[in-house]
């Protein structure tokens, strides 16, 4: 395909969309195949963990609850966005298959965007469970219900397919005349704009945006949420019930600190890290925290490890319990069924 030069007329450059897209951020690394190997394992047990939990959830009414329909809803996050970048990564860049049509680089860079943000406005909405769980107790189970919560993940997705729908309607206006090679591990928002030979201002706008929406603003609202609750506690509990409050939420820390803190380590450092390093990095964080999160969930939060036990033994499954403001006797006393 002939590429037209912007600098003869810029005024009367043709449109171009190219054929394809080369994808080149892992190539020419030492050892790199290490890595696949590595990020193939990782999408195994990404898969095999959030299946299990998500099975889980099905097969037990007990924890048909609020909370876990969001933790459902991150089972499925993660098992789709590891899904939809790693088998695709490896094919590009294990099977020397770097490139890729126009259709199916837009297509790619929609389902990465759209499971990389749900990841950190599901955390957000987990941080709002344990918000109103802790702070307001007697209210929970009036303000937080299965249809608020079914309703609250189905917004968020709605606003995540509309923000990537339009970065990628965005991109299909631009001109490519010059390069098509994208140097990262997948079809990057950021890569692809830069390459166009039109104005693509309205596309850098996105990309300043698109962060604060999707990054910053879960983060402030997750803060904000655990510095209310420590608030509340430091007001009204005493020290034992204040840490066993929290302990309720160590499961959820661990997933916001496993998420967000290597992103703001890139995202701080990114000026003072080596391409090809950066890059690396960058795929870790998309893939790792999928895999961490079903094993975290598992082993600190008791409610799955006796529905695991339950379902173990093939006992019948309670449907799920119902409790009234006069069985809790203190506000605190509630943490003991959350």
């Amino acid at each position: 395909m002939e590429f037209f030069n912007p600098a003869t007329n810029n005024k009367n450059i043709t449109f171009v969309r190219p054929p394809y897209f080369l994808i080149t951020g892992l190539s020419g690394i030492s050892n790199i195949k290490h890595y696949y190997v590595f990020l193939f394992i990782v999408y195994i047990v990404s898969v095999i963990g959030n299946s299990f939990v998500m099975a889980v959830i099905v097969l037990d009414h007990n924890l048909r609850t609020p909370k876990y329909i969001a933790v459902f809803n991150m089972a499925f996050v993660d098992l789709l966005g590891n899904t939809a970048l790693v088998p695709k990564l490896l094919d590009i860049f294990l099977f020397n298959r770097p490139y890729i049509r126009y259709n199916d680089c837009m297509t790619y860079l929609f389902f990465c965007y759209t499971c990389l943000s749900m990841q950190s406005f599901n955390l957000a909405a987990l941080a709002y469970d344990r918000l109103m769980a802790i702070s307001y107790p007697l209210h929970y189970q009036v303000k937080v219900t299965t249809t608020f919560m079914l309703c609250l993940i189905g917004f968020l997705w709605l606003f995540i397919i509309l923000a990537v729908l339009i970065a990628v309607g965005l991109i299909t206006r631009l001109s490519f005349c010059q390069s098509v090679v994208i140097n990262s591990y997948f079809c990057d928002h950021g890569q692809i704009y830069r390459l166009s030979c039109n104005d693509h201002f309205p596309n850098y706008v996105v990309s300043c945006l698109y962060p604060i929406l999707i990054f910053w603003l879960p983060l402030a609202f997750i803060l904000f949420s655990y510095v209310y609750i420590v608030f509340t506690l430091a007001n009204v509990a005493t020290v034992r019930e204040g840490l066993r409050a929290l302990k309720t939420c160590i499961g959820h820390l661990l997933l916001v600190a496993i998420y967000f803190i290597p992103l703001l380590i890139v995202f701080t450092l990114m000026e003072k890290i080596q391409p090809n390093a950066r890059i690396i990095n960058l795929s870790m964080t998309s893939v790792f925290p999928p895999m961490l999160n079903p094993i975290i969930y598992v082993l600190q939060t008791q409610e799955i490890k006796d529905s695991v036990k339950r379902l173990d033994l093939n006992k019948p499954i309670a449907s799920n319990m119902c409790f009234t403001i006069s069985n809790i006797t203190s506000p605190f006393n509630y943490f003991r069924i959350i």
